[in-house]
């Protein structure tokens, strides 16, 4: 999953709300399909690490168009390489968690596991970056688990225990991404830390694909490529909705996700998701527009306070 922050504006434009909403159904869509076709690739002899390797030749790919339609390459100067090669690093292992849940689960139960994110970052807000975390977050966290719980049943046998566990690994990993970049835009650009993560992350999976490349079918190709594709395009859409719009207004699109997963699932994998998950689904999404509500109103009270000082 693609994860960004509040700081992923770079230069200010005049907010176009409609065109960001619209941008970020776009990338709900395209990382469905993408997930998708990274499952679809794995009943046909394709490694996570080749699915990984050829998504980030597309990231890099939109990432390095992004950086030279937009604030140029001197923008990518960073003193900060360790911070970098650390982010790419967790990134890396949380991208390959979540191919790896979508491949032991059904497309909508890996997807509605995914939603915990918000739920994570709000704990390790609290516990690592002694961020204050009130009752309303704490409140909207502790139904979210209740919700996930509600999915994976444990015990029932519904939900496969391995996938359901390589699901929440990768969503606690992938809320650890976003409270690094939440550290590193303090000081870095957002173009800077998306094409660092892009372009470093094919070092390690170039070495690894010397034992894991395969070769593979037209078909196979098609699907691989299409997946890049998908993955690239999704980056700069991603990153248009935020420049376009409030992180608080587009951030609730991404659960229509869930409406593709059930749709993708059903037509290629002729799955279909259990009761439990539509009872579960509804409380993690609910708890995660609680979530983005609190802070962002949390946000505007402090922007508020911080004009208040300036003006007296």
């Amino acid at each position: 999953m693609i994860m960004a922050t509040a700081r992923d504006t770079d230069t200010p434009v005049e907010p176009r709300h409609l065109a960001g909403v619209s941008l970020r159904l776009v990338t709900a869509l395209l990382l469905a399909v993408m997930f998708a076709l990274v499952k679809l690739a794995s009943t046909r002899g394709v490694s996570v690490v080749e699915s990984l390797f050829y998504r980030q030749c597309g990231s890099a790919a939109a990432a390095t168009a992004f950086v030279a339609l937009g604030p140029g390459f001197h923008s990518l100067k960073t003193r900060r390489v360790g911070a970098h090669v650390g982010r790419m690093a967790l990134g890396l292992i949380a991208m390959a968690l979540n191919f790896l849940a979508f491949i032991l689960l059904p497309l909508a139960e890996a997807t509605a596991i995914g939603f915990s994110v918000p739920i994570f970052s709000v704990v390790l807000a609290a516990l690592v970056l002694g961020e204050p975390t009130g009752k309303w977050r704490w409140g909207a966290a502790a139904a979210g688990f209740a919700g996930v719980l509600l999915i994976v049943q444990p015990g029932s046998g519904g939900v496969p225990l391995l996938g359901a566990s390589v699901a929440l690994a990768a969503a606690l990993l992938t809320a650890s991404v976003t409270i690094v970049i939440r550290q590193l835009g303090k000081t870095e650009r957002a173009a800077t830390t998306v094409f660092w993560f892009a372009v470093s992350s094919l070092v390690p999976l170039g070495l690894l694909m010397l034992g894991f490349a395969e070769a593979h079918d037209g078909a196979t190709w098609a699907i691989l490529g299409a997946m890049a594709l998908a993955g690239g395009i999704a980056q700069l859409t991603l990153t248009g909705a935020l420049r376009l719009a409030p992180v608080a207004l587009v951030m609730p699109m991404d659960y229509t996700s869930l409406l593709w997963a059930v749709f993708l699932g059903a037509w290629i994998f002729g799955e279909f998701p259990s009761a439990w998950t539509w009872v579960g689904a509804p409380i993690i999404i609910a708890s995660g527009l609680v979530i983005v509500w609190r802070e962002h109103r949390l946000h505007r009270r402090a922007a508020l306070a911080a004009d208040a000082a300036t003006t007296t």
